[in-house]
């Protein structure tokens, strides 16, 4: 590389960073629906119990992979797979899994921020509405609205845009000079945004009905019924646990990469968590649902998507208050997937740094163009078919946003599990208070987390095969033949930045490790 790596600067500014990766749109956006639409208490049990199994231990495990990579000067996942496996296995056999590891990654990592900042971009285009009052008229539709805003190419595609410019202007600064000093101010700023929110969503008592209350929302998110727990709800709370730590695309490895050797891992993974489910739970599940129960009743928790830009817009305008409150929501909304995106950026970019040598700059630059380019099928189809369907959207989100970082996530146990195994609790112990014991590694890490997900990417493939979401034409967009070229054109898509990330990790990595392949002998 050209340039010296960077360094974070402070414990706290990496604990707020890595907290800034995972807590984003997923806590206040798509928890409350997936809690929402998987029976709310029922989904909390397989949610607690998919933390515990699977959040700590993958966490921990990418955090050891991160930092045992930056120590050598690599920041992206292809490397780590490679050190990591090598320890057992042959170069080639190494090399191999890392361009696989690599490519899952890299696709993710793209894929996922051409989708993941258009919202972001919502967000910050509804903070600009709420601050004008755009849809506080009660003659206003607020369906109708949010559609007019995706379709209408000035308003979704400007915000966009700019979004996309403050990403570029804080990256261009490196993780010391500018992630650290953005997430020291965003991150105190989001919780106590969430705190105020909601501190008034719980005070809101029964505004339409007596029988319809935040009270009732809160019973409703943390009474279990078991009649609704069912795989439909287990799979979406596994899917929920990889999407909001983080886990599984690449970037908590990243982010770790940048790390002293000496630092402590364990307690920095363990406050990570913390204040992601902070976050999530405490805040994000005590502001939509409330809310939405107390003005829509239980029929309002069915919004889906729709939850965060059609359902609580509506109910800004009726309530006490609401101008502010909209307009709080939707900066938290904005401050949260601005954080989580400067990892996502950040770790193209730095793929771009070690596999071509650009300078941070330079990087920035490209990554900057590549992700518009990404985006533009994004944008442009809401434009074109005059729908609010999202089908390219849907498609990417649904095999990208859960599907694929699981199935990272069970390559990257089984990598540290079984073939790091020898160095792992010497890598992950080294500079920690609380060490993680070898029965935690022994049987957990190396057993119960890959069974556990390997059982729900099992039913998962099932269910997708059930519902018809595995044919040539996927089932959902049979009524709607318009919408098939989209779906057709996301899923070549994503196949071909897989293969195109499977031959840049192969060839970059046999590059990097060049002496290995000198070799005759098998590494030990």
């Amino acid at each position: 590389m050209s340039e010296k790596r960077d360094k974070w600067g402070s414990k706290i500014g990496l604990i707020l960073a890595m907290a800034g990766s995972a807590v984003g749109l997923g806590n206040f956006w798509r928890y409350p629906y997936q809690a929402a639409a998987n029976g709310g208490g029922a989904f909390m049990i397989p949610y607690i119990a998919a933390i515990l199994l699977i959040g700590v231990p993958v966490a921990i495990v990418e955090w050891t992979a991160g930092r045992y990579g930056g120590v050598r000067g690599f920041g992206t996942l292809a490397p780590m797979f490679y050190l990591q496996s090598r320890e057992k296995v042959n170069h080639k056999k190494s090399l191999i899994l890392a361009a696989i590891g690599g490519s899952l990654g890299f696709s993710i990592c793209l894929l996922c921020t051409s989708y993941y900042n258009q919202v972001v971009g919502w967000t910050l285009g509804y903070s600009v509405m709420s601050i004008a009052g755009t849809y506080m008229d009660t003659a206003v539709n607020t369906a109708e609205l949010y559609a007019n805003y995706i379709q209408t190419p000035y308003l979704s595609m400007t915000f966009w845009v700019i979004t996309m410019i403050i990403l570029v202007v804080i990256l261009k600064k490196g993780i010391n000079g500018g992630i650290e000093p953005v997430v020291k101010v965003l991150m105190p700023l989001l919780y106590i945004i969430g705190t105020i929110i909601a501190i008034r969503a719980v005070t809101l008592g029964s505004p339409v009905r007596p029988d319809w209350s935040a009270i009732k929302g809160l019973e409703f998110l943390w009474t279990p019924d078991w009649k609704n727990l069912n795989w439909n709800s287990v799979l979406a709370a596994v899917g929920q646990v990889f999407f909001t730590l983080a886990l599984g695309q690449g970037i908590i490895q990243n982010y770790a990469s940048y790390v002293e050797e000496s630092d402590d891992i364990v307690v920095s993974s363990l406050a990570t968590v913390s204040l992601n489910e902070f976050a999530e739970v405490v805040l994000g599940g005590t502001i939509a649902i409330p809310i939405t129960y107390a003005f829509m009743g239980p029929e309002g928790l069915g919004s889906g998507v729709g939850l965060a830009f059609i359902s609580l817009p509506n109910v800004f305008r009726t309530m006490v208050g609401g101008r502010f409150v909209g307009v709080l929501w939707f900066m938290l909304l904005f401050f949260a997937g601005i954080t989580t995106s400067l990892a996502l950026f950040n770790y193209i970019s730095t793929l771009m740094q070690e596999d071509m040598n650009f300078s941070r700059t330079k990087a920035a630059n490209v990554t900057f163009w590549l992700y518009i380019i990404m985006g533009l099928p994004i944008a442009l189809e809401p434009i074109i078919t005059k729908t609010s369907a999202l089908a390219f959207f849907t498609e990417l989100d649904n095999w990208n946003g859960s599907y694929l970082m699981v199935v990272l996530g069970l390559f990257e146990v089984i990598i540290a599990g079984w073939l790091f195994k020898d160095k792992f609790m010497l890598e992950v112990n080294k500079g920690s208070i609380w060490k993680v014991p070898s029965w935690f590694f022994n049987i957990v890490i190396r057993f119960i987390t890959p069974t556990v997900v390997a059982i729900v990417l099992f039913f998962s493939t099932l269910e997708h095969f059930k519902s018809g979401y595995l044919n040539l034409i996927p089932e959902y967009i049979k009524a709607t033949p318009e919408l098939i070229p989209w779906v057709v054109a996301a899923r070549i898509l994503i196949i071909a930045v897989f293969v195109y990330g499977f031959i840049q990790c192969y060839n970059s990595t046999k590059r990097k490790f060049s002496e290995d392949f000198k070799e005759v002998k098998v590494s030990k």
